[in-house]
């Protein structure tokens, strides 16, 4: 489940171009120039060549800092530099008993497995199996709302008086532009409904991911829990990643904070959900992002396609889903919706992010093409979302990442 960020007050900026929350470039270089001073072969930090040891000692001291600002109890980050893992990291306690967090401590995913099962449905449309641009309806063999309610998806015969359906495509669930809310249960009604036509807009849905997973299942006759396992984390050696709960997690398996510090367990998800399903390590989703920046899997038409000609994003936030759009003058410029990921241009070039949330979750993954360099932080303490901006540019630099239309109100530390 996808909802909001915290609603503490939020650093504003008139800034249009990047809709970051400030400009701070001028800290970002002093504190690039403070750490070349002190380490002066520090690649990440500094573009030179050094050990690793060098700068896993730079992310390690940026990871206390950040724990130390947001209350936060642990979080983990990985850094992709030309499309491989340089560093990963670990710091803090996985559980209220005080157990570490490790490298290959089981974590929750959330909405990082939209972005994975992107890469999956793009391998599918490598083969032939799905096109993107075709109507789901041709994928069935009935229409989607004679299909018999069931908890693990829909429900679609909410549908029934609403031709629009068949206009919608593998692309439009992908680029949240259905017409959905991000759930139905967040309906007043409880009842899942199309509010405008598929395609025109965007908004950030994760009943689309559910609706395609099922076209999948029933239209396609695959198993969307094997299609993953084999098609993304065995490829990427992702052994301890899964899309349901396994009983070997349980072993080393990270529990979580909410807002408020209190401790909350690990939620054992039982039900394959596209829109968020997965269990992850920090170790694992390093892999992926290397091989997802690669295009490993892929060809470069399918692997391009997930950024190429995106939906534009013209709302101020984005949360709460089916918000009013912005005027064109007020709008983030070069932000988009790519499939199963958000794109931006930045200072750097042509980025993405895409990230993963819950009560007591907050995750992160930004990526710049040039250079095919990534930032991947989990951490089971909702609070580290506070660190986000300035732990991704402490190796990114500058990136453009559109932080403030993320996470709406929130007063990042700095």
């Amino acid at each position: 489940m996808h909802r909001p960020a915290s609603t503490s007050p939020i650093i504003r900026s008139t800034a249009r171009r990047r809709c970051v929350t400030s400009s701070h470039v001028e800290r970002i270089t002093a504190t690039l120039l403070a750490a070349c001073l002190l380490v002066s072969t520090a690649p990440a930090l500094c573009g030179e060549t050094s050990s690793p040891a060098v700068v896993e000692s730079q992310i390690d001291i940026e990871l206390q800092r950040a724990m130390a600002a947001t209350g936060a109890n642990a979080i983990a980050m990985a850094v992709v530099e030309d499309g491989h893992v340089t560093h990963v990291a670990s710091r803090g306690r996985r559980n209220a008993a005080g157990d570490p967090l490790l490298t290959d401590t089981v974590m929750y995913g959330a909405s990082l497995t939209k972005a994975a099962f992107a890469y999956m449905v793009m391998q599918l449309v490598d083969e032939e199996l799905i096109e993107l641009d075709r109507p789901i309806s041709e994928y069935l063999d009935r229409p989607l709302p004679d299909y018999p309610d069931d908890p693990r998806y829909g429900p679609w015969s909410n549908l029934a008086d609403d031709p629009r359906w068949r206009s919608l495509t593998p692309r439009m669930l992908l680029n949240h532009s259905a017409g959905f809310a991000n759930f139905a249960w967040l309906e007043p009604d409880g009842k899942l409904r199309i509010h405008f036509e598929p395609g025109s807009r965007y908004a950030y849905s994760g009943e689309g991911y559910i609706l395609l997973q099922f076209v999948l299942e029933r239209g396609l006759g695959l198993d969307v829990g094997k299609e993953m396992q084999r098609r993304v984390f065995d490829r990427f050696g992702m052994t301890n990643t899964g899309m349901t709960w396994r009983p070997d997690f349980a072993d080393n398996l990270a529990d979580g904070w909410s807002i408020d510090g209190a401790p909350e367990p690990h939620d054992p998800r039982s039900k394959v959900r596209a829109a968020g399903s997965m269990d992850t390590t920090i170790q694992d989703m390093a892999r992926f992002a290397a091989g997802y920046i690669r295009g490993e899997g892929l060809t470069p038409q399918a692997h391009a396609a997930l950024f190429r000609a995106p939906l534009p994003i013209a709302t101020d936030r984005q949360f709460p889903t089916l918000q009013s759009e912005l005027p064109a003058a007020k709008r983030c410029e070069n932000l988009a919706s790519g499939l199963g990921v958000e794109v931006f241009d930045g200072p750097q070039g042509p980025g993405f992010i895409r990230g993963g949330h819950n009560e007591i979750t907050g995750n992160v993954w930004v990526c710049l093409q040039r250079g095919r360099r990534c930032v991947v932080i989990l951490s089971n303490d909702v609070r580290a979302e506070a660190a986000f901006p300035r732990l991704v540019e402490s190796v990114l630099g500058e990136t453009g990442a559109p932080w403030r239309w993320k996470y709406g109100a929130m007063t990042f530390w700095r």
